[in-house]
């Protein structure tokens, strides 16, 4: 049995409870402006057919951009200097509208240690300031302070407060102020510990300045692009902080979306 089964199976057997780690979907979760938002329409209804025995049936038709609220980012998402992970040229990749390399559909479902990494409570702040940065030291200290070392395998999770505005879309998307987040060190240093993937309560993972737009986004092409780990945003953090959790189990599958850049998501922890 691997360490990681063995993981989720004493986790269940100890009656541990789940908690999410994710936002719902409705029509007024933010998203960026190359981004389709979260739309449904109710196609059918109760009514408008009715089957023998008295039985109806209602169904919707949702419409929304792969990296809208809860996601996952695929390895294709992101290329630089024109190439994908292990060199693989973007454009070639792409022809025909669908990704033949690092796309979503290749990526399996995530059950690991999960780590919580709270930097906003290790400042002695509910969140953190748009454009504030998180760097390589700060996740350092906030292991140290927390009793945690980050190995190979994990899934580490950083809060910075952030997602407390998630019910307001302009304060949420840091066109007035930007939005905090990751620098490259800190990708390089979660990068050195080996993780498998990373994720953060903010919508762009990276740092955002004042004027809502990335500098360079360092941290997705090292995460990305040099070192094939993947990045998960719009996390919702506040459950397992709220219960001082620094570890616990992380499960989460990205849809089988064939060719896609990413995916919605539905991380949950055991704790």
């Amino acid at each position: 049995m691997s360490s990681r089964l063995g993981a989720v199976l004493a986790a269940l057997d100890a009656g541990m409870d789940i908690v999410e780690l994710g936002h719902p979907l409705h029509s007024a979760v933010p998203a960026l402006p190359t981004q389709p938002g979260f739309r449904s329409a109710l196609m059918q209804r109760h009514g408008d057919r009715t089957f023998d025995g008295g039985l109806s049936a209602a169904n919707e038709m949702m419409v929304m951009g792969t990296h809208v609220g809860t996601h996952i980012d695929a390895f294709c998402h992101i290329s630089h200097n024109g190439q994908l992970h292990g060199g693989v040229d973007a454009v070639a990749s792409q022809r025909g509208g669908a990704f033949d390399t690092g796309s979503i559909d290749e990526l399996p479902p995530l059950v690991s240690r999960g780590v919580l990494l709270d930097v906003a409570a290790h400042r002695g702040r509910d969140h953190l300031d748009g454009g504030d940065v998180v760097t390589a030291d700060d996740l350092a200290d906030v292991a140290v302070a927390a009793g945690v070392a980050v190995g190979s395998g994990d899934v580490v999770c950083v809060r910075t407060g952030w997602a407390r505005r998630y019910g307001d879309a302009a304060a949420y998307l840091g066109t007035d102020g930007g939005c905090p987040g990751l620098v490259e060190s800190a990708a390089h240093w979660l990068a050195d510990r080996g993780v498998c993937a990373v994720g953060t309560d903010t919508l762009q993972f990276d740092a955002v300045p004042d004027g809502g737009i990335p500098h360079d986004l360092a941290c997705h092409r090292v995460l990305l692009v040099e070192q094939q780990i993947s990045i998960l945003e719009n996390l919702w953090l506040e459950g397992v902080a709220g219960r001082g959790v620094v570890e616990f189990v992380f499960v989460a599958a990205p849809l089988r979306l064939v060719g896609a850049t990413g995916s919605p998501l539905r991380p949950f922890a055991l704790v």
